[in-house]
């Protein structure tokens, strides 16, 4: 059975492999061992502390089946820990003249740290042969987040993959950063994975950005998720994240905002007692989940339609979240994409 989990220091050279895939470059999961090793010390010791509000933690999930690893996915609690975390902003720049009778309204980008103060779902990676699962692994941090939400931001976005081709080059990238770099994209991706991109801001303009002024390459791929990211960005979309004020600095991927009090699984997931454990058949897609932090587990199930306070689960499904009777649990049903 394939469950998330908080990864561990055991799972080091699993999450190296996984960071250096072909697939899309991932943002904050960086290959490098070292860093990777920073990573998960980091996440242990959210998980064992107590908090009482957002601050440095980050934590890191991984999606395991028997020992082996097929995605990872994290939560930074507070986008801007250190310094100020930037994004291009969409806006429309309006030029008028009453003489000439001209009134145009224009796309432009706006360099932004709105997001700063925000929680942040970043690091999103599964293997394509577990790509049904993608909704067990991107959401399973909102349920760890609604039983856990003393350690979050009210507000919360999603950084997902630009298009790029097999090369790691970026359209916008080549349009936009490259001018004020001179430095491949691909490049400045690995070199600021997990860490801040607050040393953006010091080369990049601070006057808007006026779209029809990119190349055509650079406006067609501006808030368009990889191909690789296509199911976590619908994921995204079925819990109520909105996708267009944003786009990421690097790539133009989208950039996903939503608040916690908006989130479906947030909006829609309740605690069961679990009364007792027996073989249980349902036609609901479920994810199910305990409501320990440090030995988090969540999982992705069929239950009945309708749930009361008082549930049953497979004695099987019970072991695998280390809960056993008169245990609670946190449970919600899959909507749109999510639903089997």
């Amino acid at each position: 059975m394939l469950i998330v989990r908080p990864g561990k220091l055991s799972d080091l050279d699993q999450l190296e492999r996984m960071a250096r895939s072909k697939g899309p470059i991932l943002h904050s999961l960086p290959p490098d061992r070292a860093r990777l090793q920073e990573l998960i010390l980091r996440s242990i010791d959210s998980l064992q502390n107590e908090i009482d509000y957002p601050g440095e933690e980050s934590y890191l999930f991984v999606l395991e089946e028997n020992g082996t690893l097929y995605g990872s996915a994290s939560i930074v609690a507070l986008a801007g820990q250190h310094e100020p975390f930037y994004a291009f902003r969409n806006e429309v720049v309006v030029h008028a003249s009453r003489e000439l009778h001209v009134n145009h309204r224009i796309h432009a980008l706006v360099m932004s740290h709105e997001l700063t103060s925000c929680t942040r779902l970043t690091g999103f990676y599964i293997e394509p042969e577990k790509a049904a699962y993608a909704d067990l692994l991107s959401r399973a941090r909102l349920l760890f987040i609604a039983q856990h939400r003393q350690r979050f931001c009210k507000d919360i976005f999603s950084v997902l993959p630009g298009i790029a081709d097999a090369e790691g080059n970026s359209p916008f990238w080549e349009s936009v950063g490259r001018k004020f770099t001179r430095r491949d994209f691909a490049e400045m991706e690995r070199e600021s994975a997990g860490r801040s991109r607050g040393f953006i801001a010091e080369v990049m303009p601070v006057d808007p950005l006026y779209v029809p002024l990119l190349s055509i390459d650079a406006q067609r791929v501006m808030g368009e998720p990889h191909p690789g990211s296509r199911l976590p960005y619908q994921s995204h979309l079925d819990e109520g994240f909105e996708p267009d004020r944003f786009i990421d600095i690097f790539d133009a991927g989208p950039i996903l905002t939503n608040t916690l009090d908006a989130c479906y699984s947030l909006r829609h997931s309740a605690l069961h007692h679990l009364a007792y454990t027996s073989d249980v058949h349902g036609t609901a897609s479920y994810l199910v989940c305990n409501t320990s932090a440090s030995e988090f587990r969540c999982i992705k199930t069929h239950l009945p339609k309708q749930l009361s306070h008082d549930i049953a689960l497979p004695t099987a499904l019970a072991a695998t979240l280390e809960v056993s009777t008169g245990s609670d649990v946190r449970c919600v049903k899959l909507n749109h994409s999510g639903a089997a």
